[in-house]
């Protein structure tokens, strides 16, 4: 399931035409942070799952690929 989280960040992020850093600064998280998510190296916290899922006007059930539906 991370994998698939971070694929879809990236995808919906390079979807929207913006850098990592745009997307860390709308989250208000460090760039590097992003990265790792995206990476999948580290996984976001509720809060921060619903966050990114609002930014990208997406459910969080797309984002953790329990949906291909956005």
């Amino acid at each position: 399931m991370e994998i698939i989280l971070g694929q879809r960040l990236k995808g919906l992020r390079e979807e929207a035409g913006m850098t990592q850093k745009e997307v860390a600064a709308k989250l208000g998280i460090n760039s590097v942070t992003y990265l790792h998510y995206e990476k999948s190296q580290r996984q976001p916290s509720l809060s921060m799952l619903a966050d990114m899922a609002k930014l990208s006007d997406v459910s969080v059930d797309y984002l953790l690929g329990l949906s291909d539906y956005m």
